[in-house]
């Protein structure tokens, strides 16, 4: 049945990890445990067949019962709207991709992070996927430092405000942080 905002004190939870670390499926563990009734918010956009065929899978694999709202940009918007027990994001390291091919200033993509933020106090448990690209070699061309830069300010502000944060290495959790 979903909540009303305010009811409870709200919970944040942050995972991030490279490509293929087992981010996704710990936060969807991590979802399904939290109990009451779950939104997927992806931010994923079909722009070829691989990814299309990702989307579709992803789809497949989540519970019938949980609600799937697919919103590439006005993230804050969504989740401001939203009525339910449990927030599951996945993924901010895609939206924030969004919003630099949609050319959005590095100032609009952070003041979008903020409004984010402060639109999952009112949601009971939140948890936030993201990838975690500033492990690896400087990118070769500014659009991608650039993507690197701001992903990085994005997931900072998002762990800074985080009760709980994980970083996902081979399938395996590793806590960062515990409230």
């Amino acid at each position: 049945m979903g909540v009303e905002r305010g009811q409870s004190v709200s919970r944040l939870i942050y995972v991030t990890g490279g490509a293929r670390s087992g981010k996704s499926s710990f936060a969807e563990r991590r979802a399904a445990a939290a109990g009451g009734e779950v939104t997927y918010l992806a931010t994923a956009q079909p722009f070829d067949d691989e990814m299309r065929d990702r989307i579709a899978r992803h789809r497949a694999d989540r519970p019938a019962g949980w609600r799937t709202v697919e919103e590439p940009l006005d993230v804050p918007r969504q989740v401001e709207q939203l009525r339910s027990d449990v927030l599951l994001l996945d993924c901010l390291s895609l939206w924030v991709s969004n919003m630099l091919l949609a050319d959005w200033t590095d100032e609009a993509m952070l003041a979008a992070a903020d409004r984010l933020l402060a639109a999952c106090a009112g949601v009971p448990t939140t948890i936030l996927v993201t990838n975690e690209v500033g492990l690896g070699i400087v990118p070769d061309n500014a659009l991608a430092r650039r993507y690197r830069d701001v992903l990085g300010w994005v997931n900072q502000r998002c762990a800074a405000a985080s009760d709980e944060a994980y970083l996902l290495v081979s399938g395996l959790p590793v806590t960062l942080k515990e409230r």
